[in-house]
């Protein structure tokens, strides 16, 4: 029986998209189930280019409809950058491999600068590049300094006729052997400072555009290339000075929002791969899932991705309904990068507990979920980097609500065009959030739920009474414990919200919040041990520790869910 929470290839109708939308992602869906699952495996193992994949895009216009903006769609009518339809996208190709994410992703990186860009020339330029199936990529890191663009060494010399010669390299630059069109970080040599950034656009197939290497052993073609005498022309400047600075940070903003959706995907295939193993192996005379701890590893992960799901889901409304006067998309969406990538993390853990050596097997899925969801968490800046960064919104966020008219369900066929005028990258702990216990409230009947309450409201007396002290403010590790705890609060609001707005099932929600009170406990008591903290700090940990309210009625249907999904997909041989 096909659970409604989760993406499965045989029941997948999109219907709540436009006709285009639905026809591209149910296209999508069966080319990859066409090809089948010995050929995706194939690929995966003998590091294959993903040329075959590419020439269904091109063919299918996919990159063109849903990464070109409408202001340079010309007469593409389903043309539009609609990030409720690119999570879809993103939930498809995690499920069937990152590497083909992969390639679409670097691509919506490298158009963050140009579409952000007053460059006429350039953003019809790479319109003209999309469709023609043309695929792209953003030359940010390097490999001295990685993605520390102050200390880029790709420069750029006045070459007397109002252009530059471009000298230097980049590493970790995904579809850096094959991209139409490569936006570049650089820095003048004629001017010091901020004012000398420059972003521009490259061509992978220019004479002076070398390419070094693929610094991984897979499918991704994650490059190093270098630059010798480039010529770039007035034409090729996308951005100058701070603004190029900026360009960088908002398209990180844009792209990194797409690693949720695909470790969501990932976690799909694995968890119909792992259930129906477990269900159907036969071990001392009774199926695996008899066990109860295997039912607890289970039940677990199941309601973990369902979070995940739910969480993700409603932060794209927030996206797609932000503007100059609603940033609050800058703290949801660290939290999407940080938060849901390492939920998988734990998802695919807990299934690997259960399946143990069946996940090593070459013939699995499982195999390659097992070692691509590792990854996630770790692009587009680590988990201590948006750990961090999510601190900067804690106390306005807990103590400091303001008022905003509800944002709705976002699914309307609309073209997102803020996301590209987000304007400077700064001013973050000004941003003001609406008041977080009106989620909870809605859910208040449910035990868990309300126990997790009060573990939240614990939250906003340390930050109103026990909140690190200046000397403590330097000492990141405690830092990051207390920003674990914080995200854990912003994962269950929006997982509430977007319950309210689905009428998810209550059994498991309150499931899951019943994990994440193990999961809040498990911080506080992190928090606790730590070497900086105060006594009346640790003595606030302590008293933060709950239990998860036991029901045993509750946790037997939701096994029921998981049991379910034996047999509910595997993919066409």
């Amino acid at each position: 029986m096909a659970d409604p929470l989760l993406f499965n290839p045989r029941t997948y109708d999109p219907a709540h998209f436009d006709p285009e939308t639905r026809r591209l992602l149910r296209a999508t869906v069966d080319w990859f189930e066409a090809r089948g699952k010995r050929r995706l495996i194939e690929d995966y193992r003998t590091r294959a280019w993903l040329a075959d994949f590419l020439a269904f895009a091109a063919q299918e216009r996919l990159f063109a409809t849903f990464l070109t903006p409408e202001s340079e769609a010309g007469n593409g009518q389903d043309k539009r950058w609609d990030t409720a339809r690119i999570a879809a996208l993103n939930e498809i190709f995690g499920f069937y491999g990152l590497d083909y994410w992969y390639a679409w992703q670097v691509t919506v990186l490298g158009l963050g600068p140009v579409w952000q860009s007053d460059n006429a020339a350039a953003r019809t330029r790479a319109a003209e590049l999309l469709d023609q199936g043309e695929v792209f990529a953003f030359g940010l890191s390097e490999k001295a300094h990685g993605a520390d663009i102050y200390s880029t060494d790709m420069l750029l010399e006045p070459d007397g006729e109002g252009g530059f010669r471009a000298r230097g390299s980049k590493y970790y630059i995904g579809n850096g052997n094959a991209a139409g069109l490569v936006s570049v970080f650089g820095r003048r040599t004629d001017v010091e400072g901020p004012d000398g950034y420059v972003f521009f656009a490259a061509d992978s197939r220019h004479p002076a555009y070398h390419v070094v290497q693929n610094v991984v052993d897979s499918s991704k073609y994650v490059s190093e290339f270098r630059l010798d005498d480039y010529p770039v022309g007035p034409q090729d400047v996308l951005h100058t000075g701070r603004a190029a600075f900026d360009a960088a940070l908002n398209t990180v903003n844009v792209g990194k929002f797409n690693l949720c959706t695909a470790s969501i995907g990932i976690c799909e295939h694995a968890m119909y791969e792992a259930v129906t193993h477990a269900h159907n192996r036969i071990l001392y005379g009774r199926p695996v899932t008899a066990f109860p701890h295997v039912r607890r590893e289970l039940t677990d992960a199941y309601v973990r991705l369902v979070g995940m799901k739910l969480f993700s889901d409603r932060a794209v409304d927030y996206f797609r309904s932000a503007g100059p006067d609603d940033r609050r998309y800058l703290l949801f969406n660290p939290m999407t990068k940080m938060k849901v990538t390492t939920e998988g993390e734990k998802v695919i853990d807990l299934l690997w507990d259960v399946i143990a050596a069946k996940g090593f097997e070459k013939d699995t899925y499982f195999a390659q979920a097992a070692v691509e969801i590792r990854g996630l968490p770790k692009l587009e800046g680590t988990v201590h980097v948006n750990l961090a960064l999510i601190l900067k919104f804690m106390r306005n966020h807990l103590l400091n609500p303001a008022e905003y008219a509800p944002v709705p369900t976002r699914l309307d066929a609309a073209d997102d065009v803020f996301l590209f005028r987000q304007g400077p990258a700064r001013g973050l702990g000004s941003v003001r959030f609406h008041d977080w216990r009106p989620a909870f409230d809605a859910y208040a009947h449910l035990p868990n739920v309300a126990r997790f309450r009060e573990q939240a409201q614990a939250l906003c007396e340390f930050v109103a009474t026990a909140a690190p002290d200046e000397e403590q403010s330097r000492d990141l590790d405690l830092l990051l414990a207390v920003g674990q705890l914080f995200s854990l609060v912003v994962h269950g609001q929006l997982i509430l919200e977007q319950a309210g707005l689905t009428s998810a099932d209550e059994d498991v929600l309150d499931e899951l919040f019943a994990v994440l009170i193990r999961d809040f406990s498990a911080h506080a008591v992190e928090l606790h041990g730590k070497d900086s903290a105060t006594e009346q700090q640790q003595r606030w940990a302590l008293d933060a520790v709950r239990r998860s309210v036991v029901d045993e009625g509750r946790s037997a249907r939701v096994w029921k869910r998981v049991e379910d999904l034996s047999g509910a997909y595997e993919m066409t041989p």
